[in-house]
């Protein structure tokens, strides 16, 4: 199959994303934009009661169920706490390092809709001021948000509607070089959402019809670990389509798709994965082969939650991943292309 992948279509797609605050549990406004665009393409979304996004397909052989699974929600935090001097402690949401939000800029999002911005810092930002700033253990106790408002009482804060349990989300500092590389934060799973909105566009634009049935599904609590826990029936085959890491041991990089041969949930299933790799040589797709034994996806927890499935991971490898990330066109459009392969070859399956 030819496939004709439209990369300014999907960068336009990832940066309006990348964009659209989507924290672990407060992702309905960036599920309303994916629905407007995936039913602007003329195909249809379902909410299932988790707020997952569901996107079926009939194929010329409705014998088989092929799932593609991406995740919509990204890393961020939550107002642990009001201090008497106005600044806010906060809880994670997902894992990260502290170091890596430290002097970033964010946003509170409150419960009856207004948005307040804010920086976050140690409670010892300032050298000319704490002789031990710079030794100061990077842990959520030491660290709290500045807001960009005139305050300084936890009453001063209260009056402007900020409470316990308020979302916080991160600047992503989004930048689309000309040469293809992409520097944001959570391109982890925009990324691959992007790229599942290409191969969407591809399949309209060439009228292709799946071989098999066609779920797509995108999650909205991967980052905690029960994203897909839960899978519509009927499906036989997962494809979890998330980041690939880059690092120590670690063979792929930002060009590439990766292809996980196993994770913390232990290994990919052998013909799904062996499969991708035959399609990724035969249509010239660059990929590598990795082992990720601190991560786990979509499809780890849909096989934790019992789901009787063979499974895969693949998507395209991003660099420090969790942190201040960085991947590239060719992985994303990678990824959409290895996946419309895999779809449409009668042999994958």
């Amino acid at each position: 199959m030819k496939t004709q992948i439209d990369h300014s279509y999907i960068l336009e797609q990832l940066e309006r994303l990348l964009r659209t605050p989507s924290p672990t549990g407060y992702t309905g406004i960036i599920m309303n934009v994916l629905q407007a665009e995936v039913e602007r393409l003329g195909y249809a979304l379902e909410r299932s009661n988790k707020g997952n996004g569901l996107i079926r397909m009939p194929g010329s052989d409705p014998s088989r169920t092929i799932g593609l699974s991406v995740h919509v929600d990204t890393l961020g935090a939550m107002v642990r706490s009001i201090k008497d001097n106005g600044k806010l402690r906060f809880t994670s949401l997902g894992g990260y390092m502290m170091g890596s939000v430290e002097n970033e800029y964010c946003q509170i999002h409150t419960r009856d809709g207004r948005v307040y911005d804010g920086t976050i810092l140690t409670t010892k930002p300032s050298v000319h001021v704490f002789p031990d700033a710079r030794e100061l253990r990077r842990e959520e106790a030491q660290m709290e948000i500045r807001l960009d408002e005139p305050v300084a009482t936890k009453a001063d804060v209260q009056a402007l509607g900020i409470r316990v349990g308020d979302i916080v989300s991160f600047d992503p500092r989004v930048q689309i070089k000309p040469n293809g590389y992409v520097k944001s934060r959570h391109l982890d799973d925009k990324a691959s959402v992007a790229a599942i909105l290409g191969l969407l566009k591809l399949m309209k634009d060439q009228a292709i019809t799946p071989k098999h049935n066609l779920c797509m599904l995108i999650s909205t609590y991967e980052e905690v670990g029960h994203g897909a826990a839960s899978l519509p029936a009927g499906i036989q085959e997962l494809i979890a389509v998330d980041m690939g890491a880059m690092g120590d041991d670690l063979s792929a990089n930002e060009r590439q798709v990766s292809i996980c041969a196993k994770d913390s949930s232990g290994p990919y299933d052998y013909l799904m994965t062996s499969k991708l790799i035959e399609l990724a040589e035969r249509h010239n797709i660059g990929y590598a082969v990795d082992i990720y034994p601190q991560y786990g996806s979509d499809a780890s927890a849909a096989l934790r939650g019992g789901a009787d499935i063979r499974a895969a991971l693949v998507g395209p490898t991003v660099h420090a991943s969790h942190s201040m990330e960085r991947t590239h066109i060719d992985a994303i459009a990678g990824t959409t292309a290895l996946l419309a392969a895999y779809i449409a070859d009668p042999a994958a399956h």
